[in-house]
């Protein structure tokens, strides 16, 4: 991953504001109902995800074990900072994105079994936000269950350190009296939900181009949520510009017949209800 030479103070002073803000949430949910709950703990949530990325790109200093330290907190509980940045890499250098076989972030299947199943039933918009969220975490750490039996050593290494910042997280959660439970419904659930809708639509099977990836045109809050990752293809062609340059990477680029949609407007009208595409690969 490209690096940065200087320390980026949009993203430093980004990073304050969501550990911040989820520490404000969290001390303060007995005052909040369930739904302003749910919707301003599945902002962070989702917030620090898109954090995260921007960390795994070498953001916002040139020195990975400081940008680890800032995005490596498990807010999610679930999710291995580990594990997300070294599938993350492997995505981008994928000789064929979007192949289930070479690309460990594709959302398509190769065969006809139990996967395919839950792929169908996830395949609309609607299916993947009432069943993804639940069944993502699900299928991943079953399928980490079954590698730290293959892998026992690789496992450790990145289990480890994660173990231990969700102890940190949980005894936070213990001090502000906010129960595992309601976080889970919350705060991991609602935020896994938002990077699902951030997912759906940003890579094609049959897209034009090396990575298959799409752009959704937003410049509004969910732009500021997904740190303008909507902005895929462009972030695919330049993938070392910070989240405040993608904008211009794409107005440098326009026009370069990847997918588009008039934002997620566009993309809920289409897809809501109807298949973004056929959940197995066409090439096997």
């Amino acid at each position: 991953m490209k690096r940065t030479t200087r320390i980026e103070w949009p993203t430093l002073a980004l990073a304050v504001a969501i550990y911040g803000g989820w520490m404000a949430v969290t001390a303060a949910h007995a005052l909040l109902p369930v739904p302003l709950l749910m919707l301003a703990g599945g902002w962070f949530l989702g917030w620090h995800g898109s954090l995260q990325h921007e960390t795994i790109h070498g953001h916002p200093t040139r020195y990975r074990p400081v940008n680890d330290l800032i995005g490596g907190v498990p807010l999610s509980l679930w999710l291995p900072y580990g594990v997300y940045r070294r599938t993350h890499v492997a995505h981008h250098r994928s000789p064929e994105p979007t192949h289930p076989r070479h690309d460990p972030e594709s959302r398509y299947v190769a065969g006809d079994g139990w996967s395919a199943r839950i792929a169908r039933a996830r395949s609309t918009l609607v299916g993947q936000m009432i069943v993804g969220p639940v069944a993502s975490i699900a299928l991943f750490l079953a399928d980490e269950a079954a590698r730290a039996w293959r892998q026992p050593a690789a496992f450790a290494r990145e289990w480890g350190p994660h173990l231990i910042g969700v102890a940190l997280v949980l005894a936070w959660l213990r001090v502000v009296d906010l129960p595992i439970l309601t976080y889970l419904v919350c705060f991991v659930l609602p935020g896994q939900a938002a990077s699902l809708l951030r997912g759906y639509a940003e890579h094609r099977a049959d897209a034009p181009g090396p990575s298959r990836a799409a752009t959704v045109v937003s410049r509004g809050p969910l732009a500021l949520l997904f740190l303008n990752n909507n902005l895929h293809a462009a972030h695919h062609a330049d993938p070392g510009a910070p989240w405040y340059r993608l904008p211009a990477v794409e107005a440098q680029r326009h026009g370069r017949g990847e997918p588009r949609y008039r934002g997620y407007r566009d993309v809920i009208r289409r897809f809501a209800f109807h298949a973004h595409d056929a959940v197995r690969h066409p090439r096997g």
